[in-house]
Protein backbone atom coordinates (compact mmCIF):
# COMPACT_ATOMS: atom_id res chain seq x y z
CA UNK A 1 0.00 0.00 0.00
CA UNK A 2 1.26 3.48 -0.84
CA UNK A 3 0.21 6.43 1.25
CA UNK A 4 -0.15 8.76 -1.71
CA UNK A 5 -3.65 8.71 -3.16
CA UNK A 6 -4.70 9.93 -6.56
CA UNK A 7 -8.25 11.18 -6.93
CA UNK A 8 -10.45 11.76 -9.92
CA UNK A 9 -11.99 15.13 -9.11
CA UNK A 10 -13.32 16.41 -12.41
CA UNK A 11 -16.73 17.00 -10.87
CA UNK A 12 -15.20 19.40 -8.36
CA UNK A 13 -13.95 21.70 -11.09
CA UNK A 14 -17.45 22.81 -11.99
CA UNK A 15 -18.16 24.33 -8.57
CA UNK A 16 -17.24 27.91 -7.68
CA UNK A 17 -14.62 28.67 -5.12
CA UNK A 18 -15.94 29.92 -1.78
CA UNK A 19 -14.71 32.84 0.26
CA UNK A 20 -11.27 32.48 1.84
CA UNK A 21 -11.23 31.18 5.38
CA UNK A 22 -10.36 33.50 8.22
CA UNK A 23 -6.71 33.51 9.21
CA UNK A 24 -5.82 31.08 12.00
CA UNK A 25 -5.14 32.52 15.44
CA UNK A 26 -1.57 32.27 16.81
CA UNK A 27 -1.05 28.73 18.08
CA UNK A 28 -4.13 27.61 16.17
CA UNK A 29 -3.80 24.43 14.07
CA UNK A 30 -4.90 24.55 10.44
CA UNK A 31 -7.12 22.16 8.53
CA UNK A 32 -4.87 20.64 5.88
CA UNK A 33 -4.64 17.78 3.42
CA UNK A 34 -1.98 15.80 1.56
CA UNK A 35 -4.20 14.11 -1.03
CA UNK A 36 -3.24 14.23 -4.68
CA UNK A 37 -3.14 15.30 -7.44
CA UNK A 38 -2.31 18.96 -7.02
CA UNK A 39 -4.32 20.12 -10.01
CA UNK A 40 -7.01 22.73 -10.45
CA UNK A 41 -9.92 20.30 -10.12
CA UNK A 42 -8.69 18.75 -6.89
CA UNK A 43 -7.74 22.12 -5.42
CA UNK A 44 -11.30 23.33 -6.01
CA UNK A 45 -12.59 20.20 -4.26
CA UNK A 46 -10.36 20.97 -1.26
CA UNK A 47 -11.37 24.64 -1.18
CA UNK A 48 -15.05 23.63 -1.30
CA UNK A 49 -14.67 21.99 2.11
CA UNK A 50 -12.62 24.72 3.76
CA UNK A 51 -9.13 23.29 3.25
CA UNK A 52 -6.75 26.23 2.93
CA UNK A 53 -3.36 24.60 3.57
CA UNK A 54 -1.91 21.53 1.86
CA UNK A 55 1.04 19.31 1.19
CA UNK A 56 1.29 19.23 -2.60
CA UNK A 57 2.85 17.24 -5.41
CA UNK A 58 4.55 19.36 -8.08
CA UNK A 59 4.54 18.19 -11.67
CA UNK A 60 8.13 17.18 -12.44
CA UNK A 61 9.20 16.87 -16.07
CA UNK A 62 11.52 14.01 -17.00
CA UNK A 63 13.21 11.62 -14.59
CA UNK A 64 14.52 14.13 -12.07
CA UNK A 65 14.06 13.38 -8.38
CA UNK A 66 13.56 17.07 -7.64
CA UNK A 67 11.29 19.82 -8.84
CA UNK A 68 12.85 22.94 -10.27
CA UNK A 69 12.14 26.28 -8.63
CA UNK A 70 9.95 27.12 -11.61
CA UNK A 71 7.93 23.90 -11.25
CA UNK A 72 7.47 24.59 -7.56
CA UNK A 73 6.40 28.18 -8.22
CA UNK A 74 3.82 27.00 -10.78
CA UNK A 75 2.37 24.62 -8.19
CA UNK A 76 2.37 27.34 -5.53
CA UNK A 77 0.69 29.82 -7.88
CA UNK A 78 -2.01 27.29 -8.84
CA UNK A 79 -2.73 26.71 -5.15
CA UNK A 80 -2.89 30.43 -4.44
CA UNK A 81 -5.28 30.94 -7.35
CA UNK A 82 -7.65 28.64 -5.45
CA UNK A 83 -7.12 30.35 -2.10
CA UNK A 84 -4.84 27.60 -0.80
CA UNK A 85 -1.37 27.83 0.74
CA UNK A 86 1.25 25.29 -0.33
CA UNK A 87 2.85 24.60 3.06
CA UNK A 88 4.73 21.43 2.18
CA UNK A 89 5.69 19.25 -0.77
CA UNK A 90 6.67 15.61 -1.23
CA UNK A 91 9.57 14.48 -3.44
CA UNK A 92 8.95 11.76 -6.07
CA UNK A 93 10.89 9.22 -3.98
CA UNK A 94 11.39 8.38 -0.29
CA UNK A 95 7.71 7.47 -0.22
CA UNK A 96 5.90 4.94 1.97
CA UNK A 97 6.56 2.24 -0.60
CA UNK A 98 7.79 -1.34 -0.33
CA UNK A 99 11.45 -1.61 -1.23
CA UNK A 100 10.78 -4.36 -3.79
CA UNK A 101 8.60 -1.91 -5.76
CA UNK A 102 10.66 1.23 -5.20
CA UNK A 103 12.30 2.67 -8.34
CA UNK A 104 14.88 4.64 -6.37
CA UNK A 105 15.94 2.40 -3.46
CA UNK A 106 19.61 3.32 -3.07
CA UNK A 107 19.28 5.45 0.10
CA UNK A 108 17.40 2.78 2.01
CA UNK A 109 19.57 -0.03 0.60
CA UNK A 110 22.75 1.85 1.50
CA UNK A 111 24.05 1.63 -2.07
CA UNK A 112 26.82 4.12 -2.73
CA UNK A 113 27.56 5.96 -4.94
CA UNK A 114 23.92 5.98 -6.14
CA UNK A 115 22.58 6.98 -2.72
CA UNK A 116 24.91 9.97 -2.78
CA UNK A 117 23.53 11.02 -6.16
CA UNK A 118 19.97 10.63 -4.86
CA UNK A 119 20.79 12.64 -1.75
CA UNK A 120 22.25 15.37 -3.95
CA UNK A 121 18.94 15.58 -5.82
CA UNK A 122 17.07 15.98 -2.53
CA UNK A 123 19.52 18.71 -1.53
CA UNK A 124 18.66 20.47 -4.78
CA UNK A 125 14.96 20.13 -3.95
CA UNK A 126 15.62 21.80 -0.59
CA UNK A 127 17.34 24.74 -2.25
CA UNK A 128 14.56 25.08 -4.81
CA UNK A 129 11.88 25.03 -2.10
CA UNK A 130 13.65 27.92 -0.42
CA UNK A 131 13.68 29.87 -3.69
CA UNK A 132 9.99 29.13 -4.29
CA UNK A 133 8.92 30.01 -0.73
CA UNK A 134 7.76 26.52 0.28
CA UNK A 135 8.80 25.88 3.90
CA UNK A 136 8.66 22.11 4.34
CA UNK A 137 9.32 18.72 2.73
CA UNK A 138 7.79 15.48 3.98
CA UNK A 139 9.44 12.11 3.35
CA UNK A 140 9.64 8.48 4.48
CA UNK A 141 12.53 6.15 5.25
CA UNK A 142 10.70 2.96 4.42
CA UNK A 143 11.63 -0.59 3.45
CA UNK A 144 8.32 -2.35 4.06
CA UNK A 145 5.82 0.36 3.14
CA UNK A 146 2.46 0.32 4.92
CA UNK A 147 1.79 -3.28 5.97
CA UNK A 148 -1.79 -4.46 6.48
CA UNK A 149 -3.91 -7.61 6.59
CA UNK A 150 -7.44 -8.05 5.19
CA UNK A 151 -9.87 -5.11 5.69
CA UNK A 152 -12.74 -5.38 8.14
CA UNK A 153 -16.32 -4.10 7.92
CA UNK A 154 -17.10 -0.69 9.36
CA UNK A 155 -20.22 1.32 9.99
CA UNK A 156 -22.75 1.40 7.18
CA UNK A 157 -21.11 0.10 4.03
CA UNK A 158 -17.63 1.34 4.96
CA UNK A 159 -14.52 -0.83 4.97
CA UNK A 160 -11.70 -0.30 7.48
CA UNK A 161 -8.06 -0.93 6.71
CA UNK A 162 -6.80 -3.37 9.34
CA UNK A 163 -3.59 -4.81 10.75
CA UNK A 164 -3.62 -7.95 12.86
CA UNK A 165 -0.19 -9.41 13.37
CA UNK A 166 -1.68 -12.78 14.23
CA UNK A 167 -3.28 -12.93 10.77
CA UNK A 168 -0.13 -11.91 8.90
CA UNK A 169 2.12 -14.29 6.97
CA UNK A 170 3.80 -16.49 9.62
CA UNK A 171 7.09 -16.65 7.70
CA UNK A 172 7.16 -13.74 5.25
CA UNK A 173 9.83 -13.79 2.53
CA UNK A 174 12.80 -11.45 2.75
CA UNK A 175 12.80 -8.30 0.63
CA UNK A 176 15.64 -7.49 -1.74
CA UNK A 177 17.19 -5.63 1.19
CA UNK A 178 17.86 -8.95 2.92
CA UNK A 179 18.11 -8.92 6.70
CA UNK A 180 18.30 -5.41 8.16
CA UNK A 181 19.05 -5.27 11.86
CA UNK A 182 18.68 -2.15 13.99
CA UNK A 183 22.33 -1.14 13.72
CA UNK A 184 22.22 -1.29 9.92
CA UNK A 185 18.97 0.68 9.80
CA UNK A 186 20.35 3.40 12.07
CA UNK A 187 23.58 3.62 10.07
CA UNK A 188 21.65 4.31 6.86
CA UNK A 189 19.33 6.80 8.52
CA UNK A 190 22.26 8.64 10.12
CA UNK A 191 24.18 8.72 6.82
CA UNK A 192 21.16 10.39 5.23
CA UNK A 193 20.53 12.89 8.01
CA UNK A 194 24.16 13.99 8.23
CA UNK A 195 24.06 15.02 4.58
CA UNK A 196 20.53 16.43 4.35
CA UNK A 197 19.82 18.28 7.60
CA UNK A 198 22.74 20.75 7.31
CA UNK A 199 21.39 21.82 3.91
CA UNK A 200 17.88 22.11 5.35
CA UNK A 201 19.31 24.20 8.19
CA UNK A 202 21.14 26.48 5.76
CA UNK A 203 18.04 27.07 3.64
CA UNK A 204 15.53 26.98 6.55
CA UNK A 205 13.41 24.14 5.16
CA UNK A 206 11.73 21.75 7.59
CA UNK A 207 12.34 18.06 6.85
CA UNK A 208 9.36 16.08 8.17
CA UNK A 209 9.84 12.30 8.38
CA UNK A 210 6.92 9.89 8.70
CA UNK A 211 7.19 7.03 11.24
CA UNK A 212 7.20 3.39 10.16
CA UNK A 213 3.62 2.13 9.74
CA UNK A 214 2.94 -0.09 11.60
CA UNK A 215 5.50 -0.88 14.25
CA UNK A 216 6.63 -4.49 14.20
CA UNK A 217 7.89 -6.96 16.83
CA UNK A 218 11.49 -6.43 17.98
CA UNK A 219 12.69 -9.27 15.75
CA UNK A 220 11.25 -7.45 12.74
CA UNK A 221 9.15 -8.51 9.76
CA UNK A 222 10.34 -9.75 6.37
CA UNK A 223 13.79 -9.63 7.91
CA UNK A 224 13.56 -5.87 8.61
CA UNK A 225 13.72 -4.30 12.06
CA UNK A 226 11.55 -1.15 11.95
CA UNK A 227 13.49 1.31 14.09
CA UNK A 228 11.03 4.16 13.50
CA UNK A 229 8.15 1.97 14.66
CA UNK A 230 8.36 2.80 18.38
CA UNK A 231 8.17 6.01 20.36
CA UNK A 232 11.69 5.41 21.68
CA UNK A 233 12.89 4.99 18.10
CA UNK A 234 11.34 8.32 17.13
CA UNK A 235 12.99 10.00 20.13
CA UNK A 236 16.35 8.65 19.00
CA UNK A 237 15.67 9.74 15.42
CA UNK A 238 15.01 13.41 16.25
CA UNK A 239 18.11 13.50 18.47
CA UNK A 240 20.55 12.20 15.82
CA UNK A 241 21.02 15.59 14.17
CA UNK A 242 19.84 18.39 16.47
CA UNK A 243 18.20 21.09 14.37
CA UNK A 244 14.97 23.04 14.38
CA UNK A 245 14.57 21.87 10.77
CA UNK A 246 14.75 18.14 11.60
CA UNK A 247 11.48 16.66 12.84
CA UNK A 248 8.42 14.61 12.15
CA UNK A 249 5.52 14.26 9.84
CA UNK A 250 3.72 13.23 13.03
CA UNK A 251 1.17 10.63 11.98
CA UNK A 252 -1.03 10.44 15.06
CA UNK A 253 -2.59 7.27 13.70
CA UNK A 254 0.76 5.55 13.18
CA UNK A 255 2.04 6.62 16.58
CA UNK A 256 -1.21 5.38 18.16
CA UNK A 257 -0.52 2.03 16.45
CA UNK A 258 2.75 1.82 18.42
CA UNK A 259 0.98 1.95 21.78
CA UNK A 260 -0.68 -0.66 23.96
CA UNK A 261 -3.20 1.90 25.26
CA UNK A 262 -3.41 4.68 22.68
CA UNK A 263 -6.54 6.19 24.24
CA UNK A 264 -4.55 7.16 27.33
CA UNK A 265 -0.94 7.29 26.10
CA UNK A 266 -1.01 9.34 22.90
CA UNK A 267 -1.46 12.74 24.57
CA UNK A 268 1.86 12.64 26.41
CA UNK A 269 3.58 11.52 23.21
CA UNK A 270 2.16 14.60 21.45
CA UNK A 271 3.42 16.73 24.33
CA UNK A 272 6.91 15.20 24.21
CA UNK A 273 7.55 15.89 20.54
CA UNK A 274 5.44 19.04 20.31
CA UNK A 275 7.10 20.77 23.25
CA UNK A 276 10.45 20.18 21.56
CA UNK A 277 9.30 21.68 18.27
CA UNK A 278 9.54 18.36 16.43
CA UNK A 279 5.98 18.14 15.06
CA UNK A 280 6.04 19.80 11.64
CA UNK A 281 2.69 18.48 10.40
CA UNK A 282 0.10 16.00 11.64
CA UNK A 283 -1.81 13.14 10.05
CA UNK A 284 -4.86 13.50 12.25
CA UNK A 285 -6.46 10.08 12.08
CA UNK A 286 -7.91 7.63 14.57
CA UNK A 287 -7.66 3.91 15.22
CA UNK A 288 -9.60 1.33 17.16
CA UNK A 289 -7.35 -1.16 18.89
CA UNK A 290 -3.68 -1.10 19.82
CA UNK A 291 -0.21 -2.25 18.80
CA UNK A 292 -0.31 -5.32 16.51
CA UNK A 293 -4.14 -5.28 16.28
CA UNK A 294 -6.06 -2.25 15.02
CA UNK A 295 -8.48 -0.80 12.48
CA UNK A 296 -8.27 2.64 10.85
CA UNK A 297 -11.63 4.26 11.56
CA UNK A 298 -13.45 7.57 11.20
CA UNK A 299 -12.15 10.27 13.57
CA UNK A 300 -15.24 10.27 15.77
CA UNK A 301 -15.31 6.54 16.62
CA UNK A 302 -11.76 5.51 17.51
CA UNK A 303 -10.02 4.98 20.83
CA UNK A 304 -8.33 8.42 20.79
CA UNK A 305 -10.46 11.31 22.03
CA UNK A 306 -9.99 13.88 19.27
CA UNK A 307 -11.38 16.73 21.39
CA UNK A 308 -8.73 16.02 24.00
CA UNK A 309 -6.06 15.56 21.32
CA UNK A 310 -6.68 18.90 19.63
CA UNK A 311 -6.60 20.63 23.02
CA UNK A 312 -3.13 19.15 23.53
CA UNK A 313 -1.98 20.46 20.14
CA UNK A 314 -3.24 23.90 21.12
CA UNK A 315 -1.63 23.57 24.56
CA UNK A 316 1.80 23.06 22.97
CA UNK A 317 1.23 25.96 20.55
CA UNK A 318 1.10 23.82 17.43
CA UNK A 319 0.03 25.91 14.43
CA UNK A 320 0.68 23.55 11.52
CA UNK A 321 -1.65 21.36 9.50
CA UNK A 322 -4.02 18.70 10.85
CA UNK A 323 -4.58 16.39 7.87
CA UNK A 324 -6.95 13.45 7.51
CA UNK A 325 -5.33 10.29 6.19
CA UNK A 326 -6.16 6.63 5.49
CA UNK A 327 -9.89 7.35 5.43
CA UNK A 328 -12.40 4.49 5.36
CA UNK A 329 -13.60 3.43 1.92
CA UNK A 330 -16.91 2.24 0.48
CA UNK A 331 -17.98 0.86 -2.89
CA UNK A 332 -20.02 4.00 -3.53
CA UNK A 333 -17.02 6.19 -2.64
CA UNK A 334 -14.08 4.39 -4.29
CA UNK A 335 -11.72 7.37 -4.18
CA UNK A 336 -12.57 8.32 -0.61
CA UNK A 337 -13.76 11.81 -1.48
CA UNK A 338 -16.88 11.55 0.69
CA UNK A 339 -14.89 10.18 3.63
CA UNK A 340 -12.32 12.94 3.28
CA UNK A 341 -15.09 15.56 3.18
CA UNK A 342 -16.51 14.16 6.43
CA UNK A 343 -13.07 14.38 8.03
CA UNK A 344 -12.53 17.96 6.80
CA UNK A 345 -15.77 19.09 8.43
CA UNK A 346 -15.03 17.21 11.63
CA UNK A 347 -11.51 18.63 11.99
CA UNK A 348 -12.58 22.15 11.01
CA UNK A 349 -15.31 22.09 13.66
CA UNK A 350 -12.83 20.88 16.30
CA UNK A 351 -10.45 23.71 15.46
CA UNK A 352 -13.21 26.30 15.67
CA UNK A 353 -14.87 24.99 18.82
CA UNK A 354 -11.99 24.15 21.16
Amino acid sequence: MNRRRFFATSAAAALPLGEPAAAARPGQPKLGCQSAPTNDAHLKYLARYGVRNICGYPQIDGDRLYATAEELKRTRDLCEKNGISLDCIAPPFLESSHIDKEKHPAIMLGQSPQRDRDIEQLQTMIRNCAEAGIPSIKYNMSLLGVVRTAPSPGRGDASYVTWRLKDAHPDPPLTRAGRIDADTAWERITYFLERVIPVAEEYKIQMACHPHDPGMPPEGYQGVVRVLGTVDGLKKFVAIKPSRYHGLNFCQGTVSEMLEHPGSEIYDVIRYFGSRGKIFNVHFRNIRGHRDDFQEVFPDEGDVDFVKAIKVYKEIGYSGMLMPDHVPRAAADPNGLQSFAFCYGYIRALIQST
